[in-house]
């Protein structure tokens, strides 16, 4: 589309604002709503305005091609990743996710308006898939916490709905992410850490080792709380297999010291995760997208290495390819750091290249004071992203901390407003926003 600049004022006149309201129309990104309990539908004809308020963009070149304004000159290398794209069928306004993250703001489980504000928000703004923070299974063993969200039936269920509702009116999408503590729950309400073998990596016992009535238990847990995930709305679901939690437990020898079908050999300790995969994709009908986060690193060992070469990681991930994933969440700590030696590819690219699904990367992304405005040559710059992005390294890129402090990240990013970004840590500790 041909570029176009545009001078604006708080309070623009009558020609002006005939030529914002063409600029508009011109921006305006399609969204494809799914029903609640069938599969997505195409995107309405006239699709959804979601951009920036066009006042506030003052002397600025658009470069548009479908997406988000990209101010000219320096945003055009990212512009890729301001477009609209689609992954496993699913239709975003951007290629910027934002990351699941804690925020423990449900009492007893029941998610709040603040928290349908919250993700709101962030869809208003350019995001394109939302990943809701860590969402526990309705069972007693997944978690001691009572301000984490749960996915139940009932009031939880109700509030979802709502949240969900929201980020589809912004033209966003959501995947709820669900999770199980394994031996990182504490037992000071009385009931015990299930983990696979009763064994934390160091070898210290903790909780108990769970039986394989235990195991039927949870995947049945995980499955039904993809049904409810499915009923309430939501376009995608993600297993949390990451980070040393119960899931990622089972991937990972330290803590997997089984010797049954479960235990063992690389393929054997990727059973759990896989049959979990395969129970959310018959609890859905196969018609949501199944998303699975994993690690190297661990909540307690950030030098743990699930997998010490790419051989060891294709047994893993292809077992759960076979088991019916349909994207491939590769938590690292540093985006820009090589995963294996011999290669420049990072956790995400080496995913990609060893199962061909989409993946999404995440670690650290904005977190530099000038990420944006960085040197290109820079491995932690936003060009550099942009560039691994367009080479096909990764499909989706998440953004965590930074995206707390501003809701607005994509359309800062998008318009170079670098003096508008607020440091994460100046609002780590208050309310949700």
């Amino acid at each position: 589309m041909t570029a176009l600049v545009v001078f604006m004022t708080q309070n623009p006149g009558r020609r002006v604002r005939a030529v914002l309201a063409e600029i508009g129309h011109r921006l305006s990104v399609p969204t494809s709503p799914r029903s609640r309990t069938g599969p997505r539908v195409p995107p309405p004809a006239g699709g959804v305005s979601r951009i920036a308020p066009l006042s506030r963009l003052l002397c600025m070149k658009i470069h548009h091609e479908g997406g988000l304004p990209v101010r000219a000159p320096g945003r055009a290398v990212a512009h890729r990743l301001l477009r609209p794209t689609t992954v496993s069928g699913l239709r975003l306004q951007s290629s910027f996710a934002m990351a699941p993250m804690t925020r423990s703001r449900a009492p007893r489980g029941i998610p709040t308006a603040e928290m349908a504000s919250y993700y709101r928000r962030r869809a208003e703004h350019g995001v394109g898939l939302i990943v809701t923070e860590g969402t526990l299974v309705d069972h007693p063993s997944a978690s001691h916490e009572d301000s984490v969200p749960r996915m139940a039936a009932g009031e939880a269920e109700r509030a979802w709905t709502s949240i969900v509702d929201g980020v589809h009116s912004a033209g966003g999408r959501i995947a709820a992410q669900l999770w199980h503590l394994g031996s990182l729950r504490e037992e000071g309400d009385g009931v015990a850490a299930w983990s696979p073998s009763g064994l934390r990596e160091t070898g210290d016992r903790v909780g108990r080792a769970m039986s394989l009535r235990d195991i039927e238990v949870i995947i049945e847990a995980f499955a039904e709380a993809a049904r409810l995930a499915r009923r309430a709305g939501f376009d995608a679901v993600e297993i949390h297999g990451a980070h040393g939690y119960l899931v990622d437990e089972f991937l990972w020898a330290a803590t997997n010291r089984r010797t049954d079908a479960y235990g063992g050999s690389v393929r054997n300790r990727a059973r759990f995760a896989a049959e979990i995969v395969e129970a959310v994709r018959d609890a859905t009908s196969g018609d949501l997208p199944i998303i699975f986060r994993f690690s190297q690193f661990k909540e307690r060992e950030y030098t743990a290495r699930l997998a010490s070469d790419p051989t060891e990681l294709s047994e893993i991930l292809e077992r759960l390819v076979e088991a019916g994933t349909s994207v491939f969440h590769a938590s690292t700590r540093r985006f820009w750091e090589p995963e294996f030696p011999g290669s420049q590819l990072n956790l995400a690219g080496w995913a990609k290249r060893l199962t061909g699904l989409p993946t999404i990367t995440v670690g650290s992304v904005g977190l530099a004071q000038d990420f944006i405005g960085q040197e290109p040559a820079r491995p932690d710059s936003l060009a550099a992203l942009a560039r691994r992005h367009a080479a096909g390294e990764f499909d989706l890129v998440a953004v965590g901390r930074a995206m707390l402090a501003n809701p607005d990240w994509v359309t800062l990013v998008a318009t170079g407003r670098v003096s508008e970004i607020v440091d994460y840590r100046r609002i780590a500790a208050r309310s949700s926003s």
